[in-house]
């Protein structure tokens, strides 16, 4: 009932830290104790437990004896087996007091809870700033040190973000993958989606209803979406969210490399081209390419 619950009854002398149940704090109170005496015979590292070694030992050999019976996929930790079994049946154990949503993974309950309580455990030392994952608390630490730990192997270019490195990479080997799944999957639908939605003032066909009925505002001139300050009107919600930012000038979208922040993610987007030297957008008669796609579109 605890992992539905969140109670921790049961606290640790020591550092204070809580379990839910008394064997975890057993486990975790030998970590305070007792001394690493199990030491790998392949690498430096010792372990206070066995078990810890036993488990540690497999990444060296490659041994994974826990085998999914669905897929056959094979682990070599059982609880990374444990995981992985969700993904098949769907089961979430772990359950959000406050909004009823479900979770596979403990930890992703802890932070969704912090979404509640508005709890940030982890503070900057520099600026005392505070974040709700030691993640976000990392990345933010760089900004004051300047520290860029991934390099590429091909120029003396350094980036804070693994990610960065990544979009980077792709300017040498000339790779143009989708930046993630999501817009993967948007674009496959462009070859296996009928246009069944037809204008009726113009010959132009559509697959999806709402971007039909945006595309129609063209035609009727209607402006729908006005905005509180100024009272211009716009034809679709996103324009006017754009809009919004000129009154409030809340620039939320910061790069990572320099500091300099932008009102819209697509501003930041571009940007971060400047530092990548990634130029997505190519030619089909001259194959240039470009950072963006209105240069791309204009030549």
């Amino acid at each position: 009932m605890r992992i539905h619950t969140g109670e921790k009854p049961f606290q640790c002398s020591e550092c204070q830290k809580k379990f839910s149940i008394k064997a975890s704090l057993y486990r975790h109170e030998l970590t305070h104790s007792v001394e690493k005496r199990y030491q790998c015979s392949e690498c430096p590292k010792n372990f206070k437990l066995k078990s810890l070694i036993t488990a540690h030992v497999r990444i060296h050999t490659g041994e994974k004896p826990y085998q999914c019976s669905e897929c056959q996929e094979c682990f070599n930790k059982k609880r990374h087996l444990t995981l992985h079994i969700r993904t098949h049946t769907g089961e979430k154990p772990y359950q959000c007091s406050e909004c009823q949503k479900c979770f596979n993974k403990k930890r992703h309950l802890t932070l969704h809870i912090r979404t509640h309580t508005g709890e940030k455990p982890y503070q900057c030392s520099e600026c005392q700033k505070c974040f709700n994952k030691k993640r976000h608390l990392t990345l933010h630490i760089r900004t004051h040190t300047g520290e860029k730990p991934y390099q590429c192997s091909e120029c003396p270019k350094q980036f804070q973000l693994k990610s960065l490195l990544t979009a980077h990479v792709r300017f040498h080997t000339g790779e143009k993958p989708f930046s993630d799944k999501m817009r993967l999957t948007k674009h496959t639908r462009t070859h296996t989606w009928v246009k069944r939605y037809r204008c009726t003032e113009c010959p132009k066909h559509f697959k999806l209803k709402s971007i039909l009925a945006a595309h129609v505002r063209f035609h009727t001139g209607e402006k729908p979406y006005q905005c509180s300050e100024c009272q211009r009107c716009f034809s679709n919600k996103m324009r006017l969210t754009k809009h919004t930012r000129t009154h409030t000038w809340v620039k939320r979208y910061r790069c990572t490399e320099c500091n300099k922040c932008f009102s819209e993610k697509s501003s930041l987007t571009q940007h971060i081209r400047t530092h990548t030297g990634e130029k997505p957008y190519q030619c089909s008669e001259c194959q240039i390419c470009f950072s963006q796609k209105a240069i791309s579109l204009s030549i």
